[in-house]
């Protein structure tokens, strides 16, 4: 039986039809899915707030992290940027972008300028772990890594253990890393702890590769940052570059609920709203 060009055209429409579906569903492919959480706690001043958005603005766009990106296999990563405080104090300053070159970078640095970050109550590292499995899941990205970031300068103390959030990220696949800070010159609190390397080694980071880098003074922030970044997106750093970086470790005797155990220990004094 023949075919008539009528009917070839039908075949062809019903193909493509059939392949539209797919290919709107297809997940851009990018070599790192990277997300940044930020700590804008009351503990953090404008000041530090400013310093943390002008670090992270000056480690994108630095030569070394878009060296980076573009030795990756693909030559691009998709990044998206929060600022956290309390549980429900989330606030995305950039959406997830692709950045495949310095001119992309150029761009979100531009976006982290736009409005100066604003403060707010309490420090949920795990509320803000939370938050970033909800934006891997709706990222519209496929990568062989998925890695959050999480900077801050003092212990969970609203939300959910941080413990257990940690523990549901790294069961899907994603690996934390953090940056505390340890720095003196911000606002000293009573929910402090002297040790928040420590903290953030046993009940912070976690998954493959998993490491931390402290920041001890503001001026060390943008270097801190660049550091970091080029060990996430490149696997490995030369040597001139290696940063002081604390591994987790496998095990070891640690309270991850002292940051909630101080908060409890105040309440005679500050009242929940």
């Amino acid at each position: 039986m023949s075919i008539t060009g009528r009917h070839w055209r039908k075949l062809l429409f019903g193909a493509l039809a059939a392949l539209v579906p797919a290919c709107a569903h297809a997940q851009e492919v990018v070599d790192v899915e990277l997300v940044l959480g930020v700590d804008v706690s009351l503990s953090m001043s404008p000041a530090e707030m400013s310093i943390q958005r002008e670090g992270y603005a000056a480690a994108l766009t630095h030569e070394t992290v878009i060296q980076a990106i573009e030795a990756g296999m693909h030559g691009r990563i998709a990044v998206v940027y929060f600022e956290w405080a309390g549980d429900f104090s989330h606030r995305v300053v950039v959406p997830w972008t692709v950045i495949a070159s310095a001119e992309d970078a150029a761009r979100v640095a531009e976006r982290l300028n736009v409005n100066p970050p604003t403060s707010a109550r309490r420090t949920s590292i795990s509320g803000a772990m939370n938050f970033a499995a909800d934006l891997f899941a709706e990222s519209g990205f496929r990568a062989p890594r998925r890695v959050l970031d999480i900077s801050g300068d003092g212990p969970n103390n609203q939300g959910p253990p941080v413990a257990g959030a940690r523990d549901n990220l790294v069961a899907a696949g994603i690996t934390i890393n953090g940056l505390p800070l340890m720095t003196n010159d911000g606002l000293t609190t009573a929910y402090d702890v002297e040790n928040l390397d420590v903290y953030y080694s046993e009940c912070v980071i976690g998954g493959p590769g998993a490491f931390m880098i402290p920041v001890n003074d503001w001026s060390h922030f943008p270097e801190a940052v660049r550091r970091k970044l080029v060990i996430e997106l490149a696997g490995t750093t030369p040597r001139s570059l290696r940063p002081p970086v604390v591994t987790a470790q496998a095990a070891a005797p640690y309270d991850c609920m002292v940051g909630e155990k101080m908060w409890q220990n105040r309440t005679w004094i500050w009242r929940e709203p």
